[in-house]
């Protein structure tokens, strides 16, 4: 049996015909428990079984953890041990979640996009200790404005691709204007100890695609062939990153479904994969609606719950 027939053996007919497509871009509709993480990593052992450079590849997904099993289950059908999918400058295909690759750009292109090379990335208890400094030194009482709630104000208007000098621009009431001041200071105590927050990973990011299109380029040219799991549950700012980087060769493929969508109030925004077929008219599209996980019974029941969903991609289970 050859590598490649290796890849596709014992999948199922829509599983098959979702691995095997090459270029242009490509939609899986996934029910849950329809063995799309298969598909996933079968997808990419079978591109670089075609002799695609597996450099070229990337997947992303939403978890540490399912980056971590995806790089298993990819050593598993290459037939390889695990590997370093780590750096850019690495020869396997790159698995990682959005920040994580937001992280690998800013850090790889640091100097030539004006940030220090050595940044700090604050967590959580970094950014609380942060906003109540700036909320300190605006004399703005933190019973009226807790920490946690700016923070989370911050954060969605940075997963909008909303920078601070912008949410300055249309602040209008007593709030969003006392929120601006708040995360205009915030920004600037970052900039001086160096560190960026979470949310900054992505924004910066963007910010590098749009002010260094020279890098851009070298991304697009890199990642050649871009794979997104759980696509119902990115939001503006990954949904941005992604699309800029497939924008030349437009192998995009994406695994979701709109039913499963439950991070709306994280800023997952649902329209990225109910829209997907307006952004590539071309699209290829593949249900997955064989399910592994449940009894008929239980798939009957969700099913007919599910049908009341207005905003979804009809599918069987």
């Amino acid at each position: 049996m050859t590598e490649t027939e290796d890849v596709l053996a014992d999948l199922t007919e829509p599983q098959r015909e979702a691995v095997t497509h090459v270029d242009g871009p490509l939609l899986i509709v996934a029910g849950a428990g329809s063995g799309k993480t298969r598909v996933i990593t079968r997808r990419v052992a079978y591109l670089i079984s075609l002799g695609i450079p597996a450099p070229s590849i990337l997947a992303i997904t939403f978890t540490n953890k399912a980056a971590a099993e995806m790089k298993q289950r990819v050593g598993t059908a290459m037939g390889r041990s695990i590997y370093d999918f780590g750096r850019l400058d690495q020869q396997w295909p790159t698995i990682c979640t959005f920040h994580s690759l937001a992280l690998r750009i800013l850090r790889h292109y640091a100097e030539r996009i004006g940030l220090a090379p050595n940044f700090t990335i604050y967590d959580s208890a970094d950014q609380t200790r942060v906003v109540k400094e700036a909320l300190k030194m605006l004399d703005i009482s933190s019973t009226n404005f807790a920490p946690s709630a700016v923070h989370a104000a911050i954060g969605d208007a940075k997963n909008k691709l909303i920078r601070a000098s912008d949410y300055a621009a249309t602040a209008h009431d007593f709030y969003t204007k006392q929120i601006s001041r708040i995360y205009t200071k915030y920004q600037q105590l970052l900039t001086q100890n160096n560190a960026l927050d979470f949310d900054d990973l992505l924004l910066k990011a963007t910010d590098a695609y749009r002010a260094h299109p020279d890098v851009l380029a070298e991304l697009q040219e890199r990642f050649q062939y871009i794979m997104i799991d759980e696509y119902q549950d990115t939001n503006h700012a990954q949904y941005v990153m992604a699309h800029a980087l497939a924008m030349k060769h437009r192998n995009m493929s994406v695994v979701g479904d709109p039913d499963q969508s439950i991070y709306g109030w994280r800023g997952a925004d649902i329209q990225n994969i109910l829209d997907f077929e307006k952004d590539y008219p071309d699209a290829h599209v593949v249900r997955l609606e064989q399910n592994y996980r449940s009894t008929k019974t239980i798939l009957a029941i969700a099913s007919k719950l599910i049908a009341h969903n207005t905003q979804r991609k009809e599918k069987t289970l």
